[in-house]
Formats: structure tokens, sequence, C-alpha cells
């Protein structure tokens, strides 16, 4: 069983697999989301091997309860905190209260940190990880 506040994280994941909003993720919407996350394409018998080990009801699609068990949970203290410090980290970056890095800031942050990227430059990196496209 997930924990809540894991599950929570996730169901903003899960809406942005879902690109047709239909409440379920296809192979295709899994190919398209995991070639955003990992920057190559997921050969599609990868896909369908991925969405059948966690298929219960066998409708070749997940819904979120069966996406949430693709989402590995940390096996130790090292790991969870680990994730803690990801989480940390992402807080840093995002708009107070939207949940979201925006190109703006995401350049605050880097000009803190030293950086002199551009809007070009930041707006390129948050469109590689930007699962639904909406440029945050």
């Amino acid at each position: 069983m997930v924990h809540a506040a894991t599950a929570e994280r996730f169901s903003s994941v899960f809406a942005s697999f879902d690109r047709d909003a239909d409440g379920r993720i296809s192979v295709a919407e899994l190919r398209l989301c995991m070639k955003a996350v990992v920057g190559k394409d997921v050969y599609a018998q990868d896909a369908e091997v991925l969405v059948a080990s966690a298929d219960v009801d066998r409708y070749r699609l997940l819904d979120e309860q069966e996406f949430l068990r693709l989402v590995p949970r940390p096996e130790t203290e090292e790991e969870e905190e680990r994730c803690r410090g990801l989480r940390e980290a992402f807080a840093m970056y995002e708009v107070k209260g939207k949940g979201c890095i925006t190109r703006a800031s995401l350049m605050r942050m880097l000009a803190r940190l030293g950086s002199e990227e551009g809007i070009e430059e930041c707006c390129a990196r948050i469109r590689r990880f930007a699962l639904n496209g909406d440029g945050v």
C-alpha cells in the first residue's frame, strides 16, 4: 500500500500522464510521457510489459491505483532521506503555493546560485520536463 502523502503527490503525476483525461493511462500515453522524463523513446513492447505488470483488471490501461503500483517505494532510510531532499530542492524552485516551477522561478533560483542563464535556457530546461506541455 502506498502512503497517503505519496499517493497525493503522484495524483498530479498521474494526471499529467493521462493526456486525454479519461482517468486511465494507455501504453501510448505512457510512452509519450516516459520519453519526456527519460529523454528517449521507450519501446512499445517495454511499455506494454510495464502496463501489464500493474494492470489488475486487464483492460490494458492503468487507472490511478494501478499506476501507483509502479511507483517505487523507498526501502531504506537513506532512500527516504534522498526523496525528502528532492522534495525540499523542488520547494526551493517552485512558485510558492502553486506546486510548479516556472521559467521565472527557475531563473530567479539559478541567479541566486550564481548562474546567469537567460529566459530561453530556462524555457528549454522546463520544456524537457513539463510532461503536459504547459510550460511549467
